[in-house]
């Protein structure tokens, strides 16, 4: 993490503060062996957590690909008939999994606007003036 300093043109390199697992308000207020069970579950938790970051890390890493070639064929970089096929299919899946597809359809939309944003500045730096159409010098 990289922060300029206001009255000079110096980078400084912030080192975040260390992640502390048993971090919380609770201690010291709740009874020892609740909280003991408490942190343990916390800590399947942050696994879920960690999980889901590499999982959308590689995810996006694909859809960065996906973003290359539309740039390269001069192809919009939103596909609402394939982003409304996908929320349908996700809603499908939450519901299958027992989790409220609304929530699930937010934070698909959330992704795929991520996504489309993504696509946009990858067409803009391959000098595509609106995204989806051909350059001008084609």
């Amino acid at each position: 993490m990289t922060e300029q300093r206001p009255d000079t043109d110096v980078e400084m390199t912030a080192t975040p503060p260390k992640y502390d697992p048993s971090a919380s308000s609770l201690t010291g207020h709740v009874d020892p062996a609740v909280m003991a069970e408490l942190l343990s579950i916390r800590s399947s938790i942050d696994n879920f957590d960690a999980t889901l970051v590499y999982l959308l890390a590689e995810r996006f890493k694909v859809t960065q690909r996906v973003g290359f070639l539309k740039a390269q064929h001069h192809l919009p970089p939103a596909d609402p008939d394939r982003e409304a096929a996908q929320i349908a299919r996700l809603r499908r899946l939450a519901e299958e999994a027992q989790l409220d597809p609304a929530f699930a359809e937010k934070f698909l939309n959330f992704i795929i606007s991520e996504v489309i944003r993504h696509h946009q500045a990858i067409a803009e730096d391959h000098g595509q003036g609106t995204p989806g159409q051909a350059p001008a010098d084609a």
